[in-house]
C-alpha cells in the first residue's frame, strides 16, 4: 500500500513538471509573437512609427506645386492662408483657403523663416540684408531690426512670436551667394538667438551657447520655446521668464531639423528628414514621408487650421490631420 501511494505521488508530481513544462514553451512562445507583432505594429513599410494619432484616415502626402526653387518659411495668418518663400528666386508665395496660388511679394528680401503677428503682418527673416521686416497686407515694408549693437547680423534665418508682442530671432551664417561678405562679423560672437522685445526697439541676447540655431517654435501660453541647434543636432526646451528671457534650458530631443511647429496637443513636428512629430515628453510618436530629399519648413493652415502644409525643395505640399496648429 505504501508504495502504491509513493508511485502514484512520483506519478503525479512528473505529471505537474511536464504541465509546467508545457506552459512555460507556451508563454514563451507566445510572447515572442506578442513582441514580433508589436514589433511589426510599430513599424510601416518605410521602417516609421504608424501616424493614426494625427493623421486624418487615408491621409496622404498631396503634391501642390513643384514650381519653385527651394521653399522655406511656411506662416499661416489668421484666416487659414498660407505664406512661404522660394528664397532662390525672391519670392513670397500665397496659398489660399480656396486653394489658390499666387505670388505676394517679389523682391522679397530673400525672406527665409516668417511668422505671423498678431496684427496679421507678416514678420520675415529677410537676409538679404541681414534684416528682419514687417510686411503688411498691401505689401508694404517696415524694417523692424537691421543690426545688433552695431554689428551685422549673420543672417536672420527662422523666428517666434510670443504672446506679448516679442519676437525670438535664430540667427546662423550660412553663406549666401547675393552676400559681398565672406564671413560673420566677428563682433557678433557667434551664432545666437536673440529676443526684440514688444517695444520692437530692444533686442537682446537670448541665448549666446548654442552651436548653430535655426527652427524655432513657442507653446501658445508663452511659457515654453523650442529651439533646433542644426549644428549640434539637438532641440532644446527653454522655459520663458516674466521678462521674456528663456531660462532652464533642458535637452528636448536629439535630433538634426530645419523648421519646427506645434499642434494643439503639443506635438512637436520637425523638418527635415520628411516630417518627425515628438510627443510634450520628446517621444516620436510619428513619421510622415515627403517624396523630397530634405523639408525645411511646416505651418499648420486652411480655414480649420487642420491641414499640415510642408516645404520641401522645389516644392510645397500638405497632408489633413486630425489635430489643429497653435500658430
Amino acid at each position: 500500500m505504501q508504495y502504491n501511494t509513493d508511485n502514484r505521488r512520483q506519478h503525479l508530481l512528473y505529471n505537474i513538471l511536464v504541465l509546467c513544462i508545457i506552459v512555460a514553451v507556451f508563454s514563451c512562445h507566445t510572447s515572442h509573437k506578442s513582441m514580433h507583432a508589436q514589433e511589426k505594429d510599430t513599424k510601416t513599410g518605410s521602417g516609421t512609427i504608424p501616424n493614426e494619432s494625427i493623421l486624418a484616415p487615408g491621409a496622404k502626402v498631396q503634391l501642390i506645386s513643384d514650381q519653385f526653387s527651394f521653399t522655406e518659411g511656411a506662416a499661416v495668418d489668421k484666416a487659414g492662408n498660407v505664406f512661404f518663400t522660394d528664397q532662390p528666386n525672391n519670392k513670397i508665395w500665397k496659398y489660399s483657403t480656396d486653394g489658390k496660388l499666387s505670388v505676394f511679394l517679389d523682391k522679397a528680401g530673400r525672406s527665409n523663416g516668417m511668422y505671423f503677428d498678431k496684427n496679421d503682418n507678416l514678420i520675415s527673416c529677410a537676409d538679404e540684408q541681414n534684416q528682419l521686416w514687417s510686411i503688411a497686407k498691401d505689401g508694404k515694408i517696415t524694417v523692424l531690426v537691421t543690426d545688433f549693437e552695431g554689428h551685422t547680423l549673420n543672417g536672420p534665418n527662422d523666428l517666434w512670436i510670443d504672446p506679448k508682442g516679442g519676437m525670438y530671432i535664430t540667427d546662423p551664417y550660412y553663406q549666401r551667394d547675393y552676400w559681398n561678405r565672406t564671413k560673420p562679423d566677428s563682433g557678433l560672437g557667434g551664432q545666437h538667438v536673440y529676443y526684440l522685445h514688444p517695444d520692437k526697439k530692444t533686442m537682446t541676447l537670448a541665448d549666446s551657447n548654442v552651436v548653430q540655431p535655426n527652427g524655432i517654435a513657442g507653446t501658445p501660453d508663452g511659457k515654453h520655446l523650442f529651439v533646433v541647434d542644426i549644428g549640434a543636432q539637438i532641440i532644446y526646451k527653454y522655459d520663458i521668464t516674466a521678462d521674456g528671457s528663456p531660462g532652464n534650458r533642458q535637452l528636448f530631443v536629439k535630433q538634426l531639423a530645419d523648421g519646427i511647429t506645434l499642434d494643439n496637443n503639443g506635438n512637436l513636428y520637425c523638418a527635415g528628414n520628411g516630417v518627425t512629430v515628438f510627443d510634450k515628453h520628446g517621444k516620436q510618436i510619428a513619421h510622415i514621408d515627403v517624396p523630397e530629399k530634405w523639408t525645411a519648413n511646416l505651418c499648420f493652415g486652411g480655414k480649420d487650421k487642420n491641414i499640415l502644409f510642408i516645404t520641401a525643395s522645389k516644392s510645397l505640399y500638405t497632408i489633413p490631420t486630425l489635430v489643429k496648429g497653435v500658430e
